[in-house]
C-alpha cells in the first residue's frame, strides 16, 4: 500500500454507440463498451483488466465479457502532456483464451476526453479505433516522471 507504480493505468470507463467488429462476421455491430483495469508493470500478477460489450444493435446476440488472465506487458509512452499506456497479454471469453492488446490514452487537457485508442482481442474482436470515454475515467500512472 502506498507503493508508487512506475508505469500502469487505472480505468473505470464507459463508451456507448461504438461500431465494433467480430472475427467471422461481416460488417460492424453497434454497442456499448465498459472497461475496467488496475494494471501496474511491477505487479503484473495482481493486475486486472476486463472489457464488457453490450450489443445494442441485435440485443444480446453478441454480448460478451473478456477478462485478462495474464498481463505480460505494460508500456507507458508520453505524448506531449498526455500519457498512452499499452497493455498486452491473454484473456478469456466464454472459456476460450485469446491474446489481447489494449491502448489507453489519458488526456490532461480539461476540455479533452480520454479515449481507449484500441482494444483488440486477436481472433475474436476489434473495437475499430478510438472509443471516447469521460475525462478522468482513465488515469495513467508513471508518465509524470518521464
Amino acid at each position: 500500500m502506498g507503493t508508487i507504480c512506475p508505469c500502469g493505468v487505472l480505468v473505470d470507463a464507459f463508451s456507448e454507440d461504438n461500431n465494433v467488429s467480430f472475427n467471422g462476421q461481416t460488417g460492424t455491430i453497434e454497442g456499448n463498451l465498459t472497461y475496467l483495469a488496475n494494471v501496474c508493470v511491477t505487479r503484473l500478477t495482481n493486475s486486472t483488466l476486463s472489457l464488457v460489450f453490450e450489443d445494442t444493435e441485435t440485443p444480446n446476440q453478441n454480448n460478451f465479457t473478456f477478462t485478462a488472465n495474464e498481463i505480460t506487458s505494460v508500456v507507458c509512452r508520453r505524448e506531449g502532456q498526455n500519457c498512452v499506456v499499452t497493455v498486452t497479454g491473454t484473456g478469456t471469453v466464454n472459456g476460450e483464451e485469446f491474446p489481447f492488446e489494449a491502448v489507453f490514452r489519458d488526456q490532461v487537457a480539461s476540455a479533452a476526453v480520454d479515449d481507449v485508442q484500441s482494444f483488440v482481442i486477436t481472433g475474436f474482436f476489434d473495437q475499430n479505433g478510438a472509443a471516447p470515454v469521460e475525462q478522468g475515467s482513465i488515469i495513467a500512472l508513471g508518465c509524470q516522471e518521464l
